[in-house]
């Protein structure tokens, strides 16, 4: 079948929209390229999924970095190679491996992982439409773009170019070394490069699919929204991307305090080749990769910010602590769209704080808060044993998620003077019975399908199909213009003081003040210059 030819250009034809008088300047290859599924980007020709019944292409499984293995095991992402032919971009590349055995994997797994994804509407280039580029979640131990929940299709029905990548995981992704400092840049956070890695691939190449390379927006959930967060407050990250949505999430800290430093790093490495009896690099890069995955394999039931490798502070993408970045308003200046979920503890109920009986609660906080325990006590209050599971559990899910997410959120809005938006999601149904912590992306993507997280749930009703259309709405505008509202929604407020204003995303859609200011303004006053107590490393025992 002759592909369609350009439209027809003749002269004295009054243009009626600037579209169509860009098109007469391109070539039909570029043209037809768009209209089919075959398409040119700067490593050479795809050939995607044809468009389904709304229009929507997707292009997967596509190469944005050489495959990081051999000698490139624990090296920065380097140049992808030319592709030979047409490359076939009709199904996913293989996961990176995991940390987390327990956790199902999604298609083939290896270490050539680094590949793409993107999802567009597009009919022509010059449509420049506003991109979305998801960061996946899994505590940066687990997790794949191939994962059903993350198609991007109903996103991209909005008018966005929806992009997903992988990136490597736990010790593939996060080994710091000595030796492998010497190598150039400072090792410890090679996931994070792959992500800077992907966003500029996304500036190179995302015309090719109808995209606007100067309206980038990332967002992210969980270990997601934690990358976006450190990567708001990395210079590396200049200019990669222009707005950012964290869901749950933003500077890696946890109850056991702040990210892991330098030498903290160093001193995992070490041990962890001594414990493979490989104490040279070229010796761990000869191991075999189920080998190297297996003794870096992760409990879930402990914290991986403290028992797993994940980022730490290297001084090259992460030059110190992120909340330090934020506070001194010295983060990115990108528009802001954050919050987080009701129940966000129960996902790491495993690592719950000692709480019973109430007097072991009582030590519990003695540990840890010291002279400001009966402080501590007023906000999180364990007189009753009712008290004190329902106190622990909101503590949990304050120092893993939702303080450093408000701290995220406050610092944007206050001292970098950007415009933010914060939300507060409490929704249930019979489909989503608790709003834990990830129950919000199935409406976010529009995916309302079975989810790990949720388990075995009822049928999606109106009201989650009404909800879902609604947040992708916000999600989609925020995109575009950097404002979440349109006429046809609720107003959302920009988040500033003294208003505190949230929008409660629940079975009301309504604004609300902070839920919670007293709970982060106690927690933050524990920082010193954006530090969480380094005594909680130690003396925060899981339950």
């Amino acid at each position: 079948m002759t592909p369609p030819g350009p439209p027809q250009c003749k002269a004295g034809i009054v243009m009626q929209a600037a579209i169509i008088l860009g098109l007469c300047l391109l070539t039909p290859r570029v043209i037809s390229s768009l209209a089919n599924s075959t398409i040119t980007i700067e490593s050479g020709n795809l050939e995607g999924q044809p468009a389904n019944d709304l229009g929507i292409k997707a292009f997967l499984g596509i190469p944005y970095a050489a495959p990081p293995v051999g000698k490139l095991r624990w090296s920065a992402p380097q140049p992808v190679s030319a592709l030979s032919g047409v490359r076939n971009a009709t199904t996913f590349g293989a996961s990176c491996y995991s940390a987390a055995p327990t956790y199902p994997q999604h298609g083939p797994v290896s270490e050539d992982c680094l590949f793409a994804n993107v999802w567009t509407g597009a009919l022509f280039a010059i449509e420049a439409r506003p991109v979305m580029v998801w960061f996946h979640g899994g505590g940066f131990q687990f997790g794949s773009s191939s994962v059903p929940l993350y198609n991007g299709s109903k996103l991209a029905e909005h008018g966005v170019i929806v992009v997903s990548f992988n990136y490597r995981l736990g010790v593939f992704g996060f080994l710091g070394l000595e030796e492998l400092d010497q190598q150039g840049t400072p090792s410890g956070n090679y996931g994070l490069q792959d992500q800077l890695a992907a966003l500029l691939w996304v500036k190179k190449n995302i015309r090719a699919f109808g995209g606007d390379p100067e309206n980038v927006t990332v967002f992210g959930q969980s270990a997601g929204a934690h990358s976006i967060g450190i990567l708001i407050a990395s210079p590396l990250a200049t200019g990669l991307f222009h707005k950012a949505i964290l869901e749950s999430g933003a500077y890696w800290d946890s109850e056991h305090g702040s990210l892991r430093t330098f030498s903290e790093a160093r001193a995992q490495g070490a041990a962890f080749a001594k414990q493979l009896g490989a104490p040279s690099l070229t010796q761990l890069r000869t191991l075999t990769a189920e080998s190297v995955n297996h003794a870096g394999s992760w409990n879930a039931s402990t914290d991986p910010g403290l028992t797993a490798f994940a980022p730490s502070i290297d001084g090259y993408v992460v030059p110190t602590f992120p909340a330090q970045t934020f506070d001194v308003g010295k983060s990115q200046k990108v528009p802001l769209l954050a919050g987080f979920n009701a129940a966000e503890g129960v996902a790491f109920l495993p690592r719950i704080v000692p709480h019973v009986p109430t007097a072991r609660y009582a030590q519990s906080a003695k540990t840890l808060f010291g002279v400001t325990t009966p402080f501590f006590l007023s906000l999180y209050p364990g007189d009753t044993q009712a008290q004190a599971n329902l106190s622990a559990l909101d503590l949990l899910g304050d120092l893993v998620i939702r303080e450093q997410t408000f701290e995220t959120i406050d610092r944007q809005a206050n001292i970098n003077r950007q415009d933010v938006y914060a939300y507060y999601y409490t929704y249930t149904s019979a489909y989503s019975p608790i709003a834990v912590h990830t129950a919000e992306i199935n409406y976010v993507f529009g995916n309302l399908i079975p989810s790990p997280s949720l388990g075995p749930t009822g049928t999606p009703t109106a009201a989650d199909v009404d909800l879902s259309m609604t947040m992708l709405a916000y999600w989609t505008n925020f995109a575009k213009t950097g404002s979440p509202n349109s006429a046809s929604l609720p107003f959302w407020p920009k988040y500033s003081l003294p208003s505190d204003a949230f929008l409660e995303l629940g079975n009301n859609v309504t604004v609300i003040p902070n839920p919670f200011r007293a709970r982060f303004q106690f927690l933050s006053s524990l920082r010193k210059n954006g530090v969480l107590p380094s005594s909680w490393r130690h003396d925060f025992t899981d339950n």
